[in-house]
């Protein structure tokens, strides 16, 4: 069974509802601290600037977190990428590694240290 024509249809409906970004419940950023050290510091850095110890062994360099291109992304954006990672990048998915809320969590944290610079 194929899921790449109802994960499209699903996107499309998510990224052209304006209702659905202001949906997302916040999360803890402390707890969503913790949870980056372990999980996202290696490869995103401490900064979330991308330049973590386990960045140049990697042919895709990691997101820069901090950047007008991740800032301007919206939360749903950010966590969809948390949830499923980013195709063709060493980014991959953290379903099933963190329940929700964790996920909510690190979201919660990334924004904390690095605004969202888009329009809500």
């Amino acid at each position: 069974m194929t899921r790449t024509p109802l994960v499209g249809a699903l996107c499309a409906v998510v990224l052209t509802s304006s209702w659905a970004v202001a949906q997302i419940p916040r999360g803890n950023p402390d707890a969503g601290q913790q949870i980056y050290q372990q999980h996202c510091l290696r490869c995103h850095g401490s900064k979330l600037d991308g330049n973590g110890p386990d960045s140049n062994d990697l042919i895709v360099r990691p997101a820069n977190l901090t950047s007008p291109a991740s800032r301007s992304k919206s939360d749903w954006e950010l966590l969809v990428t948390i949830s499923n990672g980013a195709l063709f990048t060493p980014m991959h998915s953290f379903r099933g590694k963190l329940n929700d809320q964790q996920m909510l969590d690190v979201l919660s944290y990334i924004r904390s240290v690095a605004p969202s610079d888009s329009v809500s």
